[in-house]
């Protein structure tokens, strides 16, 4: 399978935030921590343009958090601010707070120098489709959000979020790149819900979540559906897991296209354990 998604859209939202980078003081870039390289953009290393980083490793709860020690050592190593999240239950979240400041620290130090004291960090959230980004914002900001209106040089009707008095956020849409290089770091986007269902054969897509599975996580199918499986093929483990789970056409044959769909949505869901599809080896 092939794997791309570029629609009109994005190409507009990279060039809108190529326009807002020089209003901002830092990029807190939000990665799914269980493809956190997979789910990285290079364009928004290539418009960071020197600004302080901040990477939060978003839904670590659904990741093998052996591998995600390594992801968090490997990203410290090239000069990121590090955070783990989960968006939903706002774990860590508060924590980035924290991690702007420090990231931001010598630009801080600057604008008291120069006797300007007091002045929000104003910091561009960033990240691929799906990965939880305006969940991320709802549940750093809380209730106390509130808009700060438009700032100078900025579109008309371009809204920023004040946190607290320390911060205030940029949103921007969810964007891919033009062209995956890799064709692995497409499949595991397709795995994790970042590229369109409607894009690909879910039956295909299934069956190598299956094959990644037996020789990563080789307990995790019959874990969860009990389906009894051994040394069977991609193909006939999703028959049983269609058994399993009821997945059934007329005529008493198994939909796999149903089961398919179950095995990925209960994938995402985490309902397979903590599962990292690439660790910093490749």
């Amino acid at each position: 399978m092939q794997f791309q998604w570029y629609p009109g859209h994005m190409a507009k939202a990279k060039k809108a935030m190529q326009d807002d980078i020089k209003l901002i003081d830092v990029i807190v870039e939000l990665v799914d921590a269980r493809v956190p390289y997979s789910s990285k953009n290079p364009d928004i290393d290539t418009l960071a343009n020197g600004k302080s980083r901040v990477l939060v490793l978003n839904k670590y709860d659904l990741a093998d958090s052996r591998i995600t020690d390594e992801w968090v050592e490997y990203y410290k190593s090239r000069g990121y601010f590090i955070a783990k999240a989960n968006s939903k239950n706002g774990k860590g979240v508060k924590s980035v707070n924290n991690i702007i400041q420090e990231a931001c620290a010598q630009k801080i130090e600057r604008d008291r120098r120069r006797g300007i004291i007091n002045r929000p960090v104003r910091a561009m959230v960033a990240g691929i489709p799906n990965v939880g980004k305006s969940t991320f914002i709802n549940s750093f900001a809380g209730r106390a959000c509130t808009k700060t209106g438009n700032k100078p040089g900025v579109t008309k009707g371009k809204q920023w979020i004040r946190l607290n008095k320390n911060v205030e956020l940029l949103d921007t849409p969810g964007i891919l790149w033009p062209k995956f290089e890799d064709q692995q770091s497409g499949l595991r986007l397709a795995f994790t819900g970042a590229i369109k269902d409607e894009l690909y054969n879910i039956y295909e897509l299934s069956i190598l979540l299956i094959d990644f599975l037996d020789v990563n996580y080789p307990d995790a199918i019959n874990s969860y559906y009990n389906t009894g499986a051994g040394s069977n093929s991609g193909a006939e483990t999703l028959k049983l897991i269609a058994s399993c789970r009821g997945c059934i056409k007329s005529g008493a044959e198994p939909d796999l296209d149903k089961a398919g769909k179950l095995l990925i949505d209960d994938f995402r869901a985490g309902k397979l354990g903590a599962i990292t599809l690439e660790t910093p080896q490749g």
